[in-house]
């Protein structure tokens, strides 16, 4: 499967991506490499990828725990403390093996030890394959808050290999599920509607499809690395997601929603917004809301929940002089960006999804 060329880095598929990792460290004469994993990439992934890595150096291993609640300054804290007790240095390289935790952790340790150290992603989710690990973003949520520090720095490259999700639980491929539907939903009609019926799609097609959707992402984010304006589109469903996402985290009364499953909440409250501000159909609308329900679960939203979830896209990172901006659909396949809506719009979109 060819590699695809990002913004000062490759993104290279399946078992002979490997070859190109031993070639960069073999290049570099890295003095320790560092592999990060999670508790759960440790187990299952860590054997695997082992094998692969062909190289006589030092080798460490730093395990966290899984879980977003680890995605925190405090992380990293104990990690940069354990990089320095263990010796690494401005030639030192960390591996990110592991979800879109591991990988916007690892990059945003390795951007800020000694000012900056190599990283390479290997997404072992697939939530991490077509999102989380391409385009540069790396960083920590602040409490529930997502992505609130961070910063933009590309990885030397990324290896994305199908074999690691034969170990991933069906509510994680889920969710890596709502980012491929949202890049056909805002750039590509033909490949939103490849995902009409998943019942006819192999193991094959989906190495097809997971190259698709980077290929997309990548294509996005090379014309606008820092997110001035295209990029804008890839947040698409977040703004409210990421609101919902964070209330649900925080609040114990609550089922804690995985990141899919929230923005595909935000996906169809977000089309209801661009329908009713005239940008698609109603046809559309019916028929984003249906696909969408056809893989995730609705989530109940009481009258109670919206005012705490309003109040929490204050704190969105997309806005701008105290303005909240949406992404919205401008039809299938196209979007607009920097849209304002009022609360009662909000309000209406919720009524919408909950009937």
């Amino acid at each position: 499967m060819q590699s695809i060329k990002a913004n000062d880095y490759s993104i290279h598929f399946l078992q002979n991506s490997y070859q190109y990792l031993n070639e960069q460290i073999e290049k570099v004469n890295y003095s320790t490499i560092f592999i990060l994993v999670d508790s759960n990439t440790n187990e299952y992934c860590l054997p695997y990828f082992l094998p692969y890595l062909e190289t006589t150096k030092p080798i460490e291993i730093i395990e966290i725990e899984a879980g977003e609640e680890q995605k925190n300054i405090e992380t990293c804290v104990e990690i940069w403390k354990i990089l320095t007790e263990l010796g690494g240095d401005r030639k030192s390289l960390i591996i990110n093996l592991g979800g879109g935790v591991i990988t916007d952790i690892g990059g945003f340790v390795a951007s800020t030890f000694k000012r900056g150290i190599d990283f390479i992603n290997i997404p072992t989710s697939l939530l991490a394959m077509v999102d989380a690990s391409v385009g540069g973003k790396n960083g920590v949520d602040l409490g529930s808050l997502k992505n609130q520090i961070g910063v933009i720095n590309v990885p030397k490259m990324v290896l994305i290999d199908t074999e690691y999700l034969a170990n991933l639980p069906q509510n994680e491929m889920r969710s890596g599920l709502a980012e491929m539907l949202k890049h056909g939903l805002i750039y590509d009609k033909n490949y939103w509607e490849k995902f009409i019926d998943l019942s006819k799609i192999d193991l094959a097609d989906l190495d097809q499809l997971i190259h698709r959707s980077v290929e997309i992402k990548n294509e996005i984010v090379s014309q606008d690395l820092t997110e001035n304006g295209i990029r804008k589109s890839l947040n698409f469903g977040h703004t409210l997601g990421h609101a919902i996402e964070s209330y649900f985290l925080e609040n114990p009364e609550k089922k804690t929603l995985l990141h899919g499953e929230a923005i595909a909440v935000g996906m169809i409250l977000e089309s209801y917004i661009s329908y009713r501000k005239n940008l698609i159909s109603e046809t559309d609308l019916e028929h984003i809301k249906k696909t969408l329900l056809n893989y995730f679960e609705k989530v109940n939203f009481e009258e109670k929940d919206i005012q705490p979830i309003l109040d929490l896209l204050i704190h969105d990172k997309k806005n701008e002089y105290g303005k909240v901006q949406f992404c919205l659909l401008n039809s299938i396949g196209k979007t607009i960006y920097n849209q304002e809506a009022d609360n009662e719009l909000i309000n209406k979109a919720f009524q919408y999804y909950n009937t």
